[in-house]
Order: structure tokens, then C-alpha cells, then sequence
């Protein structure tokens, strides 16, 4: 492989990996908050040890997240020096906004909240963690309309002097259409994590050791299952619109996504699809009729345009070349991003269900260790189809892939920096599975009034 292609196998293996801690973040920090919300208005002891006690898996889960996040801002200056060239005015704002007020916003409350339990006052103290759970959404917020824009460019002008994008409207980076869409459709993936993580630890602790500490886990499966649910619910809808907005947008990733390649009117959506090996036309299909134009158009009838059709025009637009991405990839990824939140929502249907007489079995536990991995897969598979769609573009309809590396890294370097990062990812995610599952297993010990010490939260020393 070249070094375009190690580049991008880097940056693929970083972001993706990052993003595993990302969704998890911002979902568990709200339900973090809504619990302390519970203790602060009853005062019930056991709404402060499940604050605790998620907190604590919570705290583990945004270290190792602020750890990963950091290689991001250099691998842009490494390996994609020319994009960095070309974007960095316009990116400069909203990342800047994002690691100056959002993340500042983040990382000071959560300190105070951290620290300041019984030392605080109490409306204080709950105060800092919902500024947590507020800064984690508008971080999220700034970085995808960063992302947005490299989705479909607004508020820019061109410098050919330069060879730069230079921003002249940050309100329209800022109410990109396509960030709108994604910031809403983000968030619910997030609290569909944030959900089943719950869901999956509550209910093994339940099914596991049955009547021990049903108070602690009982609330924490219904509360798990009925975020996961809702989440779905929202993710159903903001999905259908970020389709519309895809194909008025990138009509080539909607396109790529249903393996279309000839214009249709109506146009049915495949359920499962076997093509060629190099994706390049279809053998056989299963099909809903008119499902497609329907989630792209918002009607039975409309027309949804096919690649062959799309790439021509592209050509005649951009000149000659391929604007084809990874077709098989940009499909299955799709279908599996789907299919994983509408799993995770199964289990958590089935969960609230067997609520009612909660009994140990094999599959229900092997259900409730595979929910909270379910969202995780369809967070990466959507990156993967968000980012792999898009190609050959790294800026949609401005610059293209290959044309943002950086022209002095050569390959050896990219694979030495591949190879170091990878295995640092690798241990990372051993320490971080390993302190998960320690602190997951474990059950707070109730507080003993008779010990001045015992108002101190343990899991925070």
C-alpha cells in the first residue's frame, strides 16, 4: 500500500476507535445526571449509590475517550497536511469553540463534581454534572459541523492565491443543513449507548445474582431499556431525514448505500443484496417495493437517481474519474447500522417484558452482555458509511482524497506511526475492558452513617 492508503488506514483505526467512547460519554453522562437529579429531590440513599456507581464506569469510559481524542488533532497535521491547508480557517472556529468552551465546560465540572461531594452545595454539586452532560452534547455539536461541512461546504469563499477555503459566514457553518440533521440523529445514537451500557450491566447483575440488590439494578434495567427504546424511536426518525438530506446533498452515497446503480422511479429498497465481487452490478435481490424513493424522497413514487447516471454527471461536473465509492462497503455497512440499534432495541423490549418475572437463563445473560455492544457496532458501522460514502471526496465537490496527504510523509513513516498507534490502541482498550469489567462486577457498599468518612464517595481516590 501507498501512503494514501496507510494514511487513510490510520485515520480510519483512530477515528473509529475513538468514537467507541465518544456516544458512551454522552449518553451515560445525562442518565449520570438524572440519577443525581433523583438523589438531590428524595434524598433516597439508593439513587446516590446508583449515582456512584455509574459515575464510576462513567469517569473510566471519558479518560480513556480524552486519551484517544488527542491523537486526532495529530494526525491532521501528520498525515493530511495539504487538507489542513485547505480547511484549517474554516475548521479553526468550531474546533476551537469546541475545545475552549465545550470541552473547558466538560473537564471543569466534572472536577467539581468529582470533587465536590459534601463539600459542595447540593444544588451546586447537581448543577456540575448536568453542565457535564451540556458540554458533552455541545462539543459534539461543534465537531459535526466541522464534519458537516466537509459533508457539503457552505459559507466559504475560495483564495487562489492561497489555494485555501477561507470562512466568510460561520452562522452557515454552523446551521449546515446536513449538521442539523446529523447533531439530532448523533445524539440519539448516543443516549441508544448510553442505554443498553446501562441495560447490559443492570440486568447481568439482576439475572446473575437474583434478589441480591434489586433495588440498585431493577430501576437501572427500566431506566436502560426505556432510554434504549426511545433512543430507537428517535434514531427511526432523525434517520428518515438525514436520508432526505443525503440524497438532496451526496444523491451518490444514498445511491451507493442501495446498490442503485440505474435511475428508478419508484425505487425499491433491497433488504439483502448479492452482487459482484467488485460491487460493479447485481445477481439477485430481495426487495420492498417503493421503499426506497420513499426514504429518499418522502414519497412512493419518487425518483431516486442510480450511480451509473450520477457518476456521468460528475464527470461532465468535476472531469473525468471515478466518484464511485466502495459500493459493497458503503451497502452492508448501512444495513448494519441498522440492524444493530434495531437489536439492541429488541433486548431492551424483551428486558422490560421479563421485568415482570425476572429468572436467570442462559440466552437472557448472553442477551444482556451482547446489548451494550450492539450500539457500539452501529456507531462505527455509521461512521464507516458516513465517511466511506463520501469518497473519492474529502471535502464533497472541493477536494478530493488523494489530494489532501501530505506530499513529504512517505509510506514507512505512515506504517511506523500505523503500527505504534495501533498497538497503543491495543493496550488502551485492555486497560480499559479490564477496569470496566472490574468496577462493572462490583457493587457499592452502603454508606454507614456512624463513619464521618462514609459520606465520601471510595470510587473517586
Amino acid at each position: 500500500m501507498d501512503a494514501i492508503d496507510l494514511a487513510r488506514w490510520q485515520f480510519g483505526i483512530v477515528t473509529v476507535y475513538h468514537f467507541l467512547f465518544v456516544p458512551i460519554t454522552i449518553g451515560l453522562s445525562a442518565l449520570v445526571a438524572g440519577l443525581h437529579t433523583a438523589w438531590y429531590r428524595t434524598g433516597n440513599q439508593k439513587y446516590r449509590r446508583m449515582t456512584q456507581y455509574w459515575g464510576k464506569l462513567f469517569l473510566i469510559n471519558f479518560a480513556i475517550g480524552v486519551v484517544t481524542g488527542i491523537v486526532q488533532e495529530f494526525q491532521f497535521g501528520m498525515n493530511w497536511s495539504d487538507y489542513s491547508k485547505f480547511v484549517g480557517d474554516i475548521f479553526g472556529a468550531p474546533l476551537a469553540i469546541e475545545g475552549l468552551l465545550a470541552f473547558f465546560l466538560e473537564s471543569t465540572f466534572l472536577g467539581l463534581w468529582i470533587f465536590g461531594w459534601d463539600r459542595l452545595p447540593k444544588k451546586v454539586h447537581l448543577a456540575s454534572i448536568w453542565l457535564v452532560a451540556i458540554g458533552t452534547q455541545l462539543s459534539a455539536y461543534f465537531i459535526l459541523a466541522a464534519n458537516s461541512w466537509m459533508q457539503w461546504p457552505l459559507g466559504y469563499t475560495y483564495n487562489q492565491a492561497t489555494g485555501r477555503a477561507e470562512l466568510h459566514d460561520f452562522g452557515a457553518v454552523l446551521t449546515n443543513k446536513v449538521a442539523l440533521v446529523t447533531f439530532p440523529h448523533t445524539i440519539a445514537a448516543s443516549f441508544l449507548t448510553g442505554g443498553a451500557f446501562m441495560l447490559g450491566i443492570a440486568l447481568w447483575h439482576l439475572l446473575r445474582r437474583p434478589g441480591e440488590h434489586t433495588a440498585l439494578f431493577r430501576p437501572a434495567v427500566k431506566l436502560g431499556a426505556i432510554t434504549t427504546l426511545v433512543a430507537a424511536a428517535a434514531l427511526l426518525v432523525t434517520g428518515d431525514i438525514q436520508a432526505k438530506i443525503m440524497t438532496e446533498t451526496q444523491p451518490m452515497k444514498m445511491a451507493a448505500a442501495e446498490a442503485l446503480y440505474e435511475t428508478s422511479a419508484p425505487a425499491p429498497f433491497s433488504l439483502l443484496t448479492i452482487g459482484s465481487l467488485d460491487g460493479s452490478k447485481e445477481v439477485w435481490s430481495l426487495k420492498v417495493p417503493h421503499g426506497l424513493s420513499f426514504l429518499a424522497t418522502g414519497t412512493t413514487t419518487g425518483k431516486v437517481e442510480g450511480i451509473n447516471d450520477l457518476q456521468a454527471a460528475y464527470e461532465q461536473r468535476f472531469g473525468p474519474g471515478s466518484y464511485t465509492p466502495n459500493v459493497p462497503l458503503t451497502y452492508w455497512t448501512f444495513r448494519f447500522m441498522i440492524l444493530s440499534g434495531v437489536l439492541a432495541a429488541a433486548i431492551a423490549l424483551l428486558a422490560l417484558w421479563r421485568l415482570r418475572r425476572p429468572r436467570s437463563s442462559k440466552w437472557l445473560i448472553r442477551a444482556a452482555l451482547a446489548v451494550p455492544l450492539l450500539p457500539l457496532l452501529g456507531n462505527s458501522f455509521g461512521w464507516i458509511f458516513t465517511e466511506m460514502g463520501r469518497q473519492p471526496w474529502i471535502v464533497f465537490g472541493l477536494m478530493q482524497t488523494r489530494d489532501g496527504v501530505s506530499p513529504s510523509v512517505g509510506a514507512g513513516t505512515v506504517l511506523t506511526s500505523l503500527i505504534v498507534l495501533t498497538l497503543l490502541y491495543g493496550a488502551l482498550a485492555i486497560v480499559e475492558v479490564f477496569l470496566l469489567l472490574r468496577f462493572a462486577r462490583e457493587v457499592p457498599a452502603e454508606a454507614d452513617s456512624s463513619d464521618p468518612e462514609a459520606a465520601e464517595p471510595a470510587f473517586l481516590y
